[in-house]
């Protein structure tokens, strides 16, 4: 029998575990609808306004569908079922859990213009986030992905675009499957994931549901590089930059001397000790305060090869959280050096934004840090 490496079971339960935070969030129990008697005695609902999911229209909904779904040649009845769909705006749940059983009876390989296919369209974008099956599916997809040989892309962008009122919960489960975990280092994101998140990140971005300072981390981050994501992110480097001395200094003594210009001095990280901050703070952290409002290279003099990563502030829930400082982040690797002792320059792809601060992680007891420049705006 197969066994999975250690991180791959672990990213598969930390997948697992994010899905059904955004399970429970998104399927709260719906408020039940106004009683028809009540409705008929406070009058007609105004014209143009959706027709409630307790309508008559909407009261024969589900048997409509489950009768296309038994006939599907039956031309009369697909005609009913589409004319009660048309006519109800506010789908009940019942109906809306129809939605998968709809997709299996008419696969996207089959094409979009299928009589079935056509109301599962109309059926996901209006059913409410907590019932749309569509949403529901592209965190599936994500969960697939980070198991399987491969990802549906194509199915997966469909579900997307016709996500309707759940787009918001889609893009989430985008977020938490798939870009925060491609914007951290101390994680192995499967191929097949960084290609799906590739794909419907688009998407999100254009419907405002992506927070720039992650997906441009995502982008950057080389121990997960994904081209989809630095082309989303792109945007010309702003003009005026500078060398942004840290505010704080953290870890390995003296570290100041990373950063006073003297290149004749120097910081022996590679003795470091890993202390139970040792993921988040490395050898030596260089904290900014306010944090910087952009990062575009680096530059670095050392004996020894390692890496730095940056520490980015992320939406609450989203990443890793850091209790001590009390706020979320991700920590995409930005550079790596190989400790020539001469300066090695490390431009970033795309800017990052909201930077709290850059760590530094040595890869051998020898290495030095002789001096970091940062160059960013505030």
């Amino acid at each position: 029998m197969r066994r999975f490496p250690l991180r791959t079971l672990l990213l598969m339960l930390a997948a697992l575990i994010a899905f059904g935070r955004l399970w429970c969030v998104t399927h709260q129990e719906e408020a039940p609808g106004p009683r028809p008697e009540r409705m008929a005695q406070t009058g007609d609902a105004p014209a143009g306004a959706p027709v409630p999911s307790s309508a008559p229209e909407c009261l024969t909904l589900e048997r409509a569908l489950e009768s296309a779904l038994r006939t599907p040649q039956d031309t009369r009845v697909l005609d009913e079922a589409r004319q009660q769909l048309d006519a109800c705006r506010q789908p009940p749940v019942r109906a809306c859990a129809l939605g998968v059983a709809l997709d299996a009876r008419s696969p996207l390989s089959e094409g979009e213009a299928t009589p079935l296919r056509g109301l599962l369209t109309s059926l996901c974008e209006r059913c409410p986030p907590a019932a749309n099956s569509c949403a529901r599916a592209v965190g599936q997809a994500l969960l697939s992905a980070a198991v399987g040989s491969n990802a549906d892309v194509a199915s997966a962008k469909w579900n997307l675009e016709h996500a309707g009122p759940g787009l918001g919960g889609a893009c989430a489960s985008l977020v938490q499957l798939g870009l925060a975990p491609a914007a951290q280092s101390d994680l192995t994101v499967r191929p097949p994931v960084l290609a799906l998140t590739g794909e419907l990140a688009p998407r999100c971005s254009q419907a405002g549901f992506l927070d720039d300072a992650l997906l441009r981390a995502a982008a950057v981050n080389l121990v997960a590089p994904t081209p989809a994501l630095v082309a989303l992110a792109a945007v010309p480097i702003p003009p005026e930059t500078s060398a942004m001395k840290p505010d704080r200094i953290e870890g390995t003594e003296p570290g100041f001397q990373a950063f006073d210009r003297d290149e004749n001095t120097g910081v022996p990280v590679g003795k470091a000790l890993k202390s139970e901050r040792w993921a988040a703070d490395g050898a030596l952290r260089a904290s900014y305060a306010p944090t910087l409002k952009q990062l575009v290279s680096m530059r670095i003099r050392a004996t020894g090869p390692g890496t730095v990563r940056a520490i980015v502030r992320t939406p609450e829930g989203v990443g890793l959280k850091d209790p001590e400082k009390d706020f979320a982040f991700v920590n995409p690797t930005v550079c790596r050096f190989t400790g020539t002792g001469q300066w090695e320059q490390c431009p970033l792809q795309v800017p990052l934004r909201d930077v709290d601060a850059v760590s530094v992680f040595p890869e051998r007891a020898d290495t030095e840090l002789k001096e970091l420049e940062v160059r960013g705006a505030r």
